[in-house]
């Protein structure tokens, strides 16, 4: 593969990863906070309304194509062990992975459990009152994943010609 296409596949990585950071670091940082000081069912009512429309091709394809990006980045840097910001290469694409791994395995099914109940019943107050700790916690995992992802894909793309 040419270092030119390598090259703007970390350009598409470090730009993905920098968008998805600062999506998660919005929620990490004052989302959550200010969702958590509403009545529950409000806060409820819009964390279902954003869990269904962030479900869109846009970001879809910008967060699963960060993925596969990093996917191909990270077995061409082992192909080109050796090369110019291979081990960079690596790093970034693991880490996002890792954050891609932690939205599925954690922050998924939490906002599948969010979206079965009744914003205004006592059991929406308890599984949102649990929402608020494990997916703001999971959350910060992924925020810190893809800011180190993008850094890391950032000093690749300064070892490759």
């Amino acid at each position: 593969m040419s270092d030119r296409l390598i090259f703007l596949l970390a350009l598409f990585s470090v730009t993905g990863s920098g968008l998805i950071a600062g999506l998660f670091f919005a929620f990490s940082s004052f989302m959550m906070t200010a969702l958590s000081r509403i009545p529950n069912a409000q806060g409820i009512n819009a964390m279902q309304s954003i869990n269904a429309t962030i479900l869109n091709p846009t970001f879809g394809a910008l967060f699963a194509g960060t993925a596969l990006t990093s996917i191909v980045l990270a077995v061409l840097s082992i192909l080109r062990w050796g090369e110019p910001g291979s081990v960079y290469l690596l790093a970034a694409g693991l880490l996002y992975l890792t954050g891609f791994i932690v939205t599925m395995a954690f922050n998924v099914p939490l906002n599948e459990a969010l979206a079965a109940v009744e914003p205004a019943s006592s059991a929406g107050s308890e599984v949102w009152n649990a929402y608020l700790s494990k997916w703001t916690a999971w959350n910060h995992v992924r925020t810190v994943t893809s800011i180190g992802a993008m850094i890391l894909f950032v000093f690749a793309l300064r070892h490759i010609p």
